[in-house]
């Protein structure tokens, strides 16, 4: 069964427009998920919506959207009347610039579509826009309406298609400089650093998220089939909490020793001689 669009319209590049589908690029529907139940009869709980002032139950029909202008005054707003708000970007997507990828701030990213053509006669003007895409080595940057609110949205060349980010606006990501203002600068000795350097080399490797293994997850699961089977279910032994670390060259000289450990012979040796070299050069 061919996934169901979270959005259609169009892509426009200038005069080159196409028709385009949005689908959302994850899925945290596998996850084991709860339901709210009643304990005492094991039923499934339904949410009722209360009047705040009657303290009556509202019926469906009769629930509404309102904007607060004044404590406890709210100035209603129809769903047609939103549904009016007709904006351009509402059904198309128009690339206004072009940016270098590595100027993009990745806290300013929020989800991912993937974008595809919907039909044969459109697939040719996708692609030129999508090899375009590629082949500058830049994103585009447009809008589009979605969930009623316009979003800024990142595209890129991604497979035989287009990868859509939507993008945060400034006023939604905060400044760092309250967070990191006490952390002072320090100047770290050479050494300190080399070592810290190699145990990062130790640990070196390539992105492959088929490796994360959500461990909650897993555990969860275990708890879930242990109550089904009847088991009892018994809390893990604690963990001593980690000592502090009380000299810091010490604690990093011991990290490379277990890392090293962990390595097969041959790599291991070529961590130590190159760790050795390194040493020398810092003297």
């Amino acid at each position: 069964m061919a996934p169901r669009a979270y959005w259609k319209g169009y892509l426009k590049l200038s005069m080159v427009t196409c028709p385009i589908a949005m689908y959302p690029a994850t899925s945290s529907s596998e996850r084991v998920s709860f339901h709210r139940i009643n304990k005492k009869t094991g039923n499934r709980l339904k949410q009722q919506l209360i009047d705040s002032e009657s303290l009556e139950p509202v019926e469906k029909e009769d629930i509404g959207r309102g904007y607060e202008i004044g404590k406890g005054q709210y100035l209603q707003v129809e769903d047609d009347e939103i549904e009016k708000i007709q904006i351009e970007t509402t059904h198309t997507i128009e690339i206004d610039s072009f940016v270098p990828r590595s100027e993009v701030d990745d806290r300013y990213l929020e989800g991912t579509y993937y974008v595809a053509p919907t039909d044969q006669v459109g697939q040719e003007a996708f692609a030129v826009i999508r090899d375009a895409i590629r082949q500058k080595d830049m994103v585009g940057l447009g809008r589009v309406v979605l969930a009623r609110r316009e979003h800024v949205v990142l595209l890129e060349a991604f497979d035989k298609g287009l990868l859509a980010t939507t993008v945060r606006y400034a006023y939604e990501v905060r400044d760092q400089a309250p967070y990191f203002e006490d952390i002072p600068e320090l100047k770290l000795p050479g050494e300190m650093k080399e070592l810290a350097a190699h145990i990062v080399d130790s640990k070196a490797a390539h992105f492959d998220p088929t490796k994360f293994a959500d461990h909650y997850e897993t555990a969860l699961v275990d708890l879930l089939r242990a109550k089904q089977a009847g088991r009892t279910i018994e809390a893990p032994k604690e963990k001593p909490a980690p000592q502090r670390v009380i000299n810091l060259m010490d604690a990093l000289r011991a990290s490379i020793s277990a890392e090293t450990k962990k390595k097969p012979a041959a790599e291991s040796t070529k961590v130590r001689a190159r760790g050795t070299g390194t040493r020398k050069t810092g003297r």
